[in-house]
This record gives C-alpha cells, structure tokens and sequence, in this order.
C-alpha cells in the first residue's frame, strides 16, 4: 500500500481502543487545560466582573451542543472520517483564535469554535465503534474508552498549571493544537473509513426536524433528556467555579489540580461500580438512589452552611463533593441510556440529539448558577439540590410515577 494510500485495513483491538480514547480526550482537555490560569486570562484580557471568566468554559459547551447536532448526521451523509478531519479543522481555528486573542470576544469566539469541531471526534467516534462492533464487543471497547477518558480530568489541570507556569496560558493552546494535530494524522494514516458509500443517508434539514420532533413527542426521551441537562449544568457550574471555590472560597490555589484530580476520580470510580451493578439491580433503580442523594447530600450540607455562617471546613467540602460526584457518575450513564431506550430505530440521530439538548437544558443553568458566585459555596451546593429536585420531577414525570424496572431494560 502507498503512504499516500487511505488505509483499507482494520486497526487491531488495542491500537483501536487507544485512538479512539485519544480523540475523545480532547473534549476534556479543552475544558481543564486552562482551569489554572482562568482569573489570570480575564484580568489579561481586561475583565472586570471575575465571575464573567466562567464564560470560558460554558462557551465551549454552547459550540459543542451544536456540533453533537451536525457532526452524527452529517457523518451518516459523508462518511466518518471527512466530518472528523472537518471537526479537527474547526478546533484548530478555534485554538489559534484563543491563542493569540487580544479581546475577551475573541477569546470566546474560538472558544465557541473549539467546542464546535470537538464535538465531531467526540460523536463520530462512537459511530466508528458502532459500525464495526455489536453487542458485548462494542460495550468493551467504550468502557475501556471511557476509563481512559476519565484520566483525562486528572491530569488535565496538572499539566495546564506546569504549562503555564513554564510557558503562560496561551502555551495551553499550543498543547491543544498538538494534540489535534496528531489525533487527525493517527487517524488519516491509520483507520479506515467504516461507513461505505453504499450505507450512507441523504442529509437535509427535513431529516434533522423529523429526529427532532419524534425525540420531543417521546415523553420518555424528553424526561430523562430533561433530567440529564439538570444535572449536566450542575457539573458544568462546578467547572465554572471550580478554580474560583478552591483559590478564593478556600486558599486551595496552589493544590487546586489535587483537589480536582480527586474529585474527577469519583466520578471514574462511580462508572466502573455502576457498570458491575448496572445488571443486577438496573438503570432505574441506580438513578433513582443517585437522585435521591445528590438532594439528600446538597440539603444536609446546606444546612452545615447555614449553621456555620457559609464557611463549612474544606474536608467537610471535600467529603461533600466527592459523595455527590459519585452520585454524578451513576446518573451520566444511565440517564443517557434510559433517554435513549425509545430512539433504537434512530440511535444515531437520537444521540445527537438528546445530546444536543441536554447540554441546551444545561447552559443557562451553568451560567446562571455560576454568576451567582459570591466567595462561598452556597451557589455551588444549592444548585446541585434544586438542579437534583428538577431531575427528580423530570424522571418521575417520564415514567409516570417513581421509576420502576422493566423487563426490557
């Protein structure tokens, strides 16, 4: 086969499962990276409300909502790897706009822009997966996909703090840059296409408002969807506020990429638990008992607040966050695929669409929660209670009543 010669050949098992865990990181790494340096970038970039620098990561989150939207469809259309190379372009724009911004808009507009491609390895991936794997096969792959993935959260602040401090924030760009560089090299010379011209669907608007309207007409998807939103925006107010909580609610700034890092492995640890539980007690009953104690957690550690004038001691905090992330991590998974239980017929456009909405549902409640930071906690916590009350309701809603398991699940 010549170099220039696309790949025909099937990538073998292990060098598979660690492209694709390499392109879904840079979602990730994009979000963490810069969470170090990010009151240094708004004072750089001339901010005068602190609280507007979480706008740096609700941001990337808008442009990735829109791009899960485009990037399935428009894989299923023209073939997976061109939208991938396409995406990779985007980010690459993006990043250099961030780069060399010299405003606060155009900070944001590439970050919109890194969002946007991100989204396309992050969703197309799963249908590289889909295309060639079925069944226990494709679900080993992603939970070994994913468990990478979760690395990513841990080391990603560590790495952006001894990037910045050798080189400024802007290096972290430069960091972003080379990975997406080398992800869409790996995977030009590499993988094959896995979706022949032969399979693919005609694209077109009409199809995108059929998906949309039979995803919005299922009371089931669009509860769960509902309740995945809350909570996604609960978890993207913590991403917010995260380096604001430990730097200035705790004098933590320093140990801030430990302290995330710890935080992150609770979710990791809760995934692999509710994998090993998932088919004994089922998804509902794990998301039922994961609601329940995100509101339980948040309201009892509320009222510790209260009772101690809104300066509760960081272990205390630690305990508290670690607990609710556990929750967190039940609920990522089963959420979705509770959401997704009515859409088999369109998975593919049903993914990206509740996807797509979820992260709708979660952005105004991440940039209000997070605006509402004050130097303590107490935005943080309350937002995890009431985002878990209104997915409470949501899921109750969907099934007509407490969520019980089904045969089919």
């Amino acid at each position: 086969m010549s170099k220039f010669s696309p790949p025909t050949r099937p990538l073998g098992f292990s060098e598979f499962v660690i492209l694709l865990a390499f392109m879904v990181s840079i979602v990730a790494m994009a979000t963490d990276i810069m969470l170090p340096a990010l009151d240094v970038i708004g004072h750089d970039l001339g901010l005068e409300n602190p609280n507007d620098v979480q706008l740096m990561v609700s941001s990337l989150f808008l442009g990735f909502a829109v791009g899960q939207l485009l990037a399935g469809p428009l894989s299923d259309s023209f073939g997976r790897k061109p939208i991938i190379y396409l995406g990779y372009a985007v980010f690459l724009v993006g990043c250099a706009l961030s780069l060399w911004a010299t405003s606060w808009e155009m900070m944001i507009a590439g970050r919109v822009l890194q969002g946007l491609g991100a989204a396309s390895p992050r969703i197309v991936t799963l249908a590289l997966v889909r295309d060639g794997y079925s069944g226990r096969e494709m679900a080993k792959i992603m939970s070994v996909v994913m468990a990478v993935f979760i690395l990513v959260p841990c080391i990603a602040p560590a790495l952006g703090q001894g990037v910045i401090a050798l080189s400024g924030w802007r290096a972290t760009f430069t960091v972003l840059i080379f990975m997406a560089v080398t992800a869409g090299l790996w995977c030009a010379l590499r993988q094959p296409e896995t979706l022949m011209p032969e399979r693919r669907r005609a694209f077109s608007p009409q199809v995108l408002w059929a998906g949309f309207c039979e995803v919005c007409g299922s009371r089931m998807a669009m509860g769960y969807t509902a309740a995945a939103g809350m909570i996604f925006g609960a978890f993207m107010t913590y991403l917010s506020t995260a380096q604001q909580v430990f730097t200035v609610a705790f004098d933590q700034g320093p140990l801030f990429p430990l302290f995330f890092a710890v935080a992150a492995l609770a979710i990791g640890t809760a995934s692999m638990v509710n994998s090993m539980m998932v088919m004994r007690l089922g998804m509902r009953k794990l998301t039922l008992g994961a609601l329940l104690g995100v509101i339980v957690l948040s309201l009892s550690m509320l009222v510790v607040e209260m009772a101690m004038d809104g300066a509760p001691p960081f272990p205390l905090f630690m305990g508290w966050l670690m607990l609710v992330f556990f929750c967190v991590g039940i609920l990522f998974g089963n959420l979705n695929a509770i959401a997704m239980e009515p859409l088999g017929h369109i998975a593919g456009m049903g993914a990206a669409l509740v996807g797509a909405i979820s992260n709708f549902i979660a952005l105004p409640v991440a940039w209000y929660v997070g605006h509402l930071f004050n130097g303590s906690i107490v935005p943080l916590v309350a937002g995890f209670g009431v985002m878990g009350t209104g997915a409470l309701i949501a899921v109750c809603w969907a099934e007509g009543g407490i969520p019980r398991e089904r045969h089919a699940t």
